[in-house]
C-alpha cells in the first residue's frame, strides 16, 4: 500500500472529524467527541495513538507531562476542543504541541460550535507551509 502524504492524511482526518460533527452535532463533552474521532479514524484506516503522553522539562528537570490527543500516522498532532469558539490560547497551545512533539504538522478541530473548525498548525521547523 502507497503511503500518504501529510495533505492526504490531513484531509483524511478532516473527513473523519465531519462525519463525528455531522452525526453528534455540537454540545457533547469533549471526550465524546474524541472516542468517536478514534472509531472513525479506525474506519479510515488511518493509525494513531490517542492521549499520546510527553515530558516536559523545564532546564532539564522533569517537571510534569502534557498529553496530545491524537498523533496521526506519526506525523500529525491532533487536538481536540468543544467550545462555541476557538481563540488565540487554543490556537498557541496546539502550536506548543506541535514543537514539542516535533511533528510537521497540526490539526486543532472545534467541535462546539454550529459548524466544526479546523486550524492547521505548522512546525516552523519544518518548511511545509506553502
Amino acid at each position: 500500500m502507497k503511503s500518504m502524504n501529510i495533505d492526504e492524511i490531513t484531509y483524511k482526518i478532516n473527513g473523519c472529524a465531519m462525519k463525528v460533527h455531522n452525526t453528534l452535532g455540537n454540545g457533547v463533552q469533549e471526550v465524546i467527541y474524541q472516542r468517536s474521532l478514534a472509531n472513525e479514524l479506525e474506519k479510515a484506516r488511518l493509525t494513531f495513538v490517542r492521549e499520546d503522553e510527553h515530558v516536559i522539562y523545564y532546564e532539564g528537570i522533569e517537571v510534569g507531562t502534557r498529553r496530545a490527543d491524537f498523533v496521526v500516522e506519526g506525523v500529525v498532532i491532533v487536538e481536540l476542543k468543544a467550545l462555541i469558539g476557538l481563540e488565540d490560547v487554543h490556537l498557541a497551545q496546539a502550536k506548543n504541541y506541535v514543537v514539542a512533539y516535533n511533528r510537521p504538522i497540526g490539526l486543532l478541530i472545534n467541535f462546539g460550535g454550529s459548524s466544526l473548525q479546523f486550524k492547521k498548525i505548522f512546525n516552523p521547523k519544518y518548511n511545509t507551509a506553502v
